[in-house]
C-alpha cells in the first residue's frame, strides 16, 4: 500500500473541497493515486465536479489592455501581496501588456522578459511573466476588460460579436459587455458553451454521474433520466453562455444577449473570453 502523507491529503482537500477524513480514505482506496482519489470523491458526491478556479499557488497581479484590433491579458507573478500592490510593479505590468498588444509580442518575447527581470532586480523578489494571451478584435466585434479590486488578482476579457457597427457604440450593449466581465470574474466559467467542452471531459462526467445514479437502486430508464438531468445541469454550471446571468438569474447569459438583440433590432453573441486569477494552477 502506498504511503499516504498529510501533504497529499491537504492538496486533495484544497482541490476538491471534501473533508480531511474523506480525502484520506479516498487516497487509501486509490492506493495513493491522486487522480483516482479525486474521481472516487466525485463519484461519492463528496467533491465539486468542476473546479471553478485553480488553487492559489503564489502572489501576483493580472493586467488587461484593449486596443483597436486586439486585446491582451497577462499575469505577472511575484512572491508577496505587498509587491503585487507596488506602484512600480503595477506600472511596469501595465506597460508590458500594452506593448504586447500594440507591438505584437508574446510571453516569450525577450523585451518583456527583460522588464520582468529588471523588476526582480530592483524589487528583490522573484518576478516572472507567468502567462500572456491576446484576442483579435474582428469586424463588428468588441472586447470589454475588467480588473477586480485594488489587488488586481483577477483579470477578465470578454468578446462580443454584433450584427451591425451601430451596436458597437450602443450604451446597452456596452453595459452588457461590462456586466459579462463581472459575471466571469465572479463565476469563473470553465468553457464558453457546450460546443467547447471536450468529449473526453463529458464522457468522464457521465461516468461519474452513472456511478452516483447506480447507488440509488433505480430502474434503468429512471437512472438514464437522472444521468441526463445531471449532465444538463452540469453544463449550465460550467458553460459561460448557459450560466444564469449575474444580474438576472432567471435568464441565461445567452438569453439576455438574444433579448437585448431583439430589443435593439440586431444580434449580439458572446464569442470568446479569458479569466486570469493570479496564482491559480495552470
Amino acid at each position: 500500500m502506498a504511503e499516504i502523507n498529510a501533504s497529499d491529503v491537504k492538496k486533495l482537500r484544497e482541490k476538491t473541497g471534501a473533508g480531511i477524513v474523506d480525502c484520506k480514505n479516498a487516497l487509501i482506496k486509490a492506493n495513493g493515486d491522486f487522480a483516482g482519489a479525486e474521481r472516487l470523491l466525485k463519484e461519492m458526491g463528496l467533491a465539486a465536479v468542476a473546479k471553478r478556479a485553480g488553487r492559489s499557488a503564489e502572489e501576483g497581479r493580472a493586467f488587461t489592455y484593449v486596443g483597436k484590433s486586439k486585446a491582451g491579458i497577462m499575469e505577472l507573478s511575484c512572491e508577496t501581496d505587498f509587491v503585487a500592490r507596488n506602484e512600480e510593479f503595477t506600472a511596469k505590468g501595465t506597460k508590458m501588456v500594452t506593448d504586447a498588444v500594440e507591438l505584437g509580442k508574446d510571453a516569450n518575447d525577450p523585451d518583456l522578459i527583460a522588464v520582468a527581470t529588471g523588476l526582480a532586480t530592483t524589487i528583490k523578489e522573484n518576478i516572472q511573466l507567468r502567462r500572456l494571451e491576446t484576442l483579435e478584435i474582428g469586424v463588428n466585434e468588441m472586447v470589454a476588460d475588467y480588473i477586480h479590486g485594488e489587488s488586481g488578482r483577477v483579470g477578465v476579457l470578454v468578446k462580443l460579436k454584433v450584427s451591425s457597427p451601430e451596436l458597437l457604440n450602443n450604451a446597452k450593449v456596452k453595459e452588457y459587455a461590462k456586466d459579462l466581465t463581472l459575471h466571469a470574474a465572479a463565476f469563473s466559467p470553465n468553457y464558453l458553451d457546450e460546443t467547447k467542452v471536450p468529449k473526453a471531459y463529458m464522457d468522464e462526467q457521465e461516468s461519474i454521474f452513472r456511478a452516483q445514479a447506480a447507488q440509488m437502486d433505480k430502474p434503468d430508464n429512471v437512472m438514464q433520466g437522472i444521468i441526463k438531468g445531471k449532465l444538463a445541469k452540469h453544463l449550465k454550471e460550467i458553460c459561460f453562455a448557459d450560466q444564469p446571468f449575474v444580474k438576472d438569474e432567471k435568464r441565461s447569459v445567452r438569453k439576455v444577449a438574444v433579448d437585448l438583440g431583439t430589443e435593439l433590432g440586431g444580434t449580439i453573441e458572446l464569442v470568446d473570453y479569458r479569466v486570469y486569477r493570479a496564482g491559480e494552477e495552470l
